[in-house]
């Protein structure tokens, strides 16, 4: 999901625990997002001004003033601005509360980050702040990869990839021309550390370059002692 100029969706997400808040980030920024965080009311709103971002995800309690006082003052700034609130309450009267001040949807805590992705992508989609595509489908070059059908192709010809070596594609090209490190593929797409078997991610990477640069102009490139990026053949 891109904005209609091409550029990254912007998300603030507000949460005074600073661990919950750098996991809901990099969930976002997975996601191909850019993301800005703030621990209390104050900073959501100055960084509001600053960012002017497309979505926010917001916890009810906060140190200095309910999210519901700082949802009021966000709709000054940005009145159509698409909010997700994030409460560890799960009462009706606190839901009523929320929708009633303009809060959009609420995941309650413990929460999955795949379902605030979901949940986020459904009212970025419905606010119209997305550009009108595909959201399922990611392409670099000429090369096509459908998230929902797991279908991929370059140059029009489909290519047939394993599970492992269509999640490394995807994160790959979720990231165009960005460097990742082995220890960012290995966390993204194995989810846990390999330790001294990081050479698992030279070895699908090997993979992947046969089935996606056979015979083509080679768009997967290596940055010595850096990691491995994704761009349009040349």
């Amino acid at each position: 999901m891109l904005r209609p100029d091409g550029s990254p969706l912007r998300v603030l997400a507000v949460d005074d625990e600073s661990a919950l808040a750098d996991l809901l980030s990099m969930a976002l920024r997975y996601e191909g997002w850019e993301v800005r965080t703030a621990g209390d009311g104050v900073e959501a709103i100055r960084i509001t001004r600053e960012l002017r971002p497309d979505a926010v995800v917001l916890d009810v309690m906060l140190p200095d003033m309910d999210g519901l006082t700082v949802l009021g003052r966000l709709r000054r700034e940005l009145p159509d601005i698409p909010v997700l609130f994030l409460t560890a309450r799960d009462a009706v009267e606190d839901r009523i509360a929320g929708l009633t001040a303009g809060g959009d949807d609420y995941v309650t805590k413990p929460f999955s980050l795949e379902e605030v992705v979901a949940r986020l992508r459904g009212l970025l989609r419905r606010s119209g702040a997305a550009a009108a595509r595909s959201e399922s489908v990611l392409a670099v070059g000429d090369l096509i990869l459908d998230e929902d059908s797991h279908e991929v192709s370059r140059g029009g010809r489909e290519i047939h990839l394993t599970a492992t070596e269509f999640e490394l594609l995807r994160y790959l090209m979720r990231n165009p021309r960005r460097v990742l490190s082995k220890a960012q593929i290995l966390d993204r797409v194995w989810s846990y550390d390999f330790g001294g078997q990081a050479n698992v991610v030279e070895l699908y990477i090997s993979y992947l370059r046969r089935k996606i640069d056979a015979g083509r102009s080679p768009m997967i490139h290596t940055r010595r002692g850096a990691g491995y990026l994704i761009k349009p053949g040349e």
